[in-house]
C-alpha cells in the first residue's frame, strides 16, 4: 500500500486539539449483536463532526482473545472480527478526515496476548530458545524452580510470573495472558517500528503509547525494594532511545506520540517530551484531583511548569476507560481517584456530580493545551456497579473480587429511548435510556447541549488551546483564570456564590447564573472581557 504523503510540517493541531477516545466495544453496534463495532463508528460520525471533536482515539481494535479488553494484542496487523476488518478500519480512518477529524490509534508495546505468533512459537521452542529471547523466561528459584525468579509487583493484583510445563517461568506485569516484551532484543524494536509504518501508512494521525514508561527492565530483573531508585521496570533510562527511534519514523509522516506516563517525578516525566520523543502525554494528575479548588490549582501550575522546559503542551482529561466516570466520582465524599480506594457500594449523588461534572468541562474545555474526552461523558453517564455475574475485568479476579474492576465506565453507549435489542456484552441498567443521545441532543439544558456548545466556542473563539494563562484574583474556593484576546474562565467550587470579574458578556455557563450575575456553587463561566 502506497504510503499517504505526510501534511506540512507546520500542522500542529495536537497542541490544541480536543481528541474523543473510543473504546469501540462500548460505542456503537451496528449489527445488532450486542458488541461495538466499526460499522457502528462510521455511523456515527456525523454526530462526533457535530459534536465538534478533532481527533478520534482508538483503544485497541486488533486481533484480540479479550482478556484485558483489547491490551492483550493477538496481531497489529488485523482488526478483531467482533470489530470488523482492516478494509472497514481504512473505510472509517478516511470517511473520518473527510469530516475534518483525524484518527489516533493505540500501540501496547509492553506486552502481547499470549496468543500471539511469537508468544505460540517460544512456549513451543522450549528453553534457551531464540524465540524465548523475545520475552523474560527464566528458571524459577528454590530447590527445584518452584519459586518466582523475583519479587516483582505486579500492575495488576497477584504474581507477575507464571510457571510453564517445562519449568521457565514467564513475565507479566500485567495479567498471565499478557507476557512482557524484551525490549533489549533488536528484532522487538524492528517490529514495532514497522507496526507504526503499517499504520501510518494506512493514514493515521497519531499513535496512543499504553503503558510507555514499562518497557525496559533492569539487566538481571533484580528483586523489588521500595524506594529504591532507579525502579527495576519503570521509567528506565534505556527507554529513551526507543522513543527517540519511533519519533524519527513519526517524522516521516506528521505523526503524533501521546504516552499514558504516570511518574510522580517532573522532571524524569518532561524527559518524555523532549523534542526527539514522545509530542504529548496523559496528565493524570489533574484526572485524579478531587474536586477541590486548591488542590486543583496546585495540578494546574504543576502540569503547565512540568511542560514548559521542553515546550510541549499540556493536556487533559477527566475520565478514560480505566476511571470512575466523572459524575459518579464528583457525586462522592472522597472526589479524587485513586486504583486503590475503589470499592463496591460507594454512595454517590448524581445530581450533585452532574453539576460539578458540567462545571469541570468547561474548567478543563478552557486550559491551555489539548484535553480528551472519553466517549459518554458528553453525555453524563455516571459509573455502573455491574452484577458479580457479568463482570469481565481481571482486575476483579485478580484482586479477589475486592476491587469492583473497570467495567462500570464500560458499558455500551444509550443511543436512543429504546433498550437495545441484543443484550449488550455489559448489561445496559434500566435507566440507562434517560441518558440516551436521541434525547439529549433536543434538550437545550442537557449535557449534550453543553458539550456541543463548548467545542463549538472553543474551536471558534479566540483564546481557547494551546498559550498562556494567568490567574486573576479571586476568593480562597473560587477559580478564574485569564487567556489570550480577553477569554476569561471562572470556577466556584464554594459554598457561597462569586462576584464575576468585569467582562463585556458571558460566552458559555455550565448552570444558571443568579439574578445579580453571580455565580452559584459548583458552577463554572466562559466570559469576554
Amino acid at each position: 500500500m502506497a504510503a499517504i504523503p505526510p501534511p506540512e510540517a507546520t500542522d500542529d493541531w495536537w497542541r490544541s486539539a480536543a481528541i474523543y477516545q473510543v473504546y469501540v466495544r462500548s460505542f456503537a453496534d451496528a449489527d445488532g449483536d450486542g458488541t461495538g463495532d466499526l460499522a457502528g463508528v462510521r455511523g456515527k460520525l456525523p454526530y462526533l463532526a457535530e459534536l465538534g471533536v478533532d481527533a478520534l482515539w482508538f483503544t485497541p481494535w486488533y486481533l484480540s482473545p479479550l482478556a484485558d479488553g483489547g491490551y492483550d494484542v493477538a496481531d497489529y496487523r488485523s482488526i478483531d472480527p467482533a470489530f470488523g476488518t482492516l478494509g472497514e478500519a481504512e473505510k472509517l480512518i478516511a470517511e473520518a478526515r473527510g469530516l475534518g477529524i483525524r484518527t489516533i490509534v493505540d500501540i501496547v508495546p509492553n506486552h502481547v496476548s499470549d496468543q500471539h505468533a511469537w508468544f505460540k512459537a517460544a512456549l513451543a521452542a522450549g528453553p534457551g530458545s531464540p524465540e524465548r529471547e523475545l520475552f523474560h523466561f527464566r528458571p524459577g528459584r528454590g530447590e527445584h524452580g518452584e519459586l518466582a525468579p523475583n519479587d516483582w509487583p505486579s500492575q495488576f493484583a497477584g504474581s507477575t510470573w507464571t510457571r510453564v510445563d517445562d519449568g521457565e517461568w514467564y513475565l507479566h506485569l500485567f495479567a498471565p495472558e499478557q507476557p512482557d516484551l524484551n525490549w533489549a532484543h533488536p528484532v522487538v524494536r524492528k517490529e514495532h517500528e514497522n507496526v507504526l509504518r503499517f499504520w501510518f501508512d494506512r493514514g493515521v494521525a497519531g499513535v496512543r503509547i499504553d503503558s510507555a514508561a514499562l518497557l525496559t527492565k533492569a539487566d538481571g530483573l533484580p528483586d523489588f525494594v521500595e524506594g529504591r531508585d532507579p525502579h527495576p521496570y519503570i521509567d528506565q533510562d534505556e527507554i529513551h532511545d526507543i522513543y527517540r527511534s519511533w519519533r524519527a519514523v513519526a517524522d516521516e509522516y506528521g505523526g503524533v506520540f501521546i504516552g499514558e506516563v504516570w511518574l510522580p517525578d517532573s522532571e524524569r516525566f518532561a524527559r518524555y517530551l523532549r523534542p526527539d520523543e514522545l509530542h504529548t502525554a496523559f496528565n493524570f494528575s489533574f484526572l485524579s484531583c478531587p474536586w477541590d479548588a486548591a488542590r486543583l490549582r496546585t495540578a494546574v501550575e504543576e502540569t503547565l511548569a512540568e511542560h514548559a522546559p521542553v515546550g510541549a503542551p499540556a493536556t487533559w482529561v477527566l475520565c478514560n476507560h480505566d476511571v470512575t466516570r466523572t459524575v459518579t466520582r464528583y457525586g462522592r465524599q472522597e472526589t479524587g481517584f485513586d486504583f486503590a480506594a475503589k470499592a463496591f457500594g460507594t454512595p454517590t449523588d448524581l445530581e450533585l456530580g452532574a453539576r460539578r461534572a458540567r462545571a469541570a468541562a468547561l474548567l478543563s474545555l478552557a486550559l491551555p493545551g489539548s484535553v480528551y474526552l472519553y466517549q459518554g461523558e458528553e453525555l453524563g453517564l455516571p459509573e455502573v456497579e455491574i452484577p458479580l455475574d457479568r463482570i469481565q475485568d481481571p482486575m476483579y479476579f485478580r484482586s479477589g473480587g475486592s476491587d469492583p474492576g473497570r467495567d462500570g465506565c464500560r458499558v455500551p453507549l444509550p443511543w436512543t429511548a429504546v433498550p437495545p435489542a441484543a443484550e449488550p456484552w455489559l448489561p445496559q441498567p434500566v435507566y440507562w435510556t434517560g441518558y440516551a443521545a436521541e434525547l439529549q441532543s433536543a434538550d437545550p439544558g442537557s449535557m449534550l447541549r453543553l458539550y456541543r456548545a463548548a467545542l463549538g466556542l472553543r474551536r471558534t473563539e479566540a483564546g481557547f488551546g494551546d498559550g498562556p494563562l494567568s490567574w486573576l484574583p479571586a476568593a480562597e474556593d473560587v477559580l478564574a483564570f485569564a487567556r489570550s484576546d480577553g477569554l476569561v474562565c471562572v470556577v466556584n467550587l464554594g459554598p457561597e456564590p462569586a462576584v464575576l470579574p468585569g467582562h463585556s458578556h458571558v460566552l458559555l455557563a455550565s448552570g444558571p447564573l443568579d439574578g445579580a450575575g453571580h455565580l452559584p456553587q459548583d458552577t463554572a463561566v466562559w466570559l469576554r472581557a
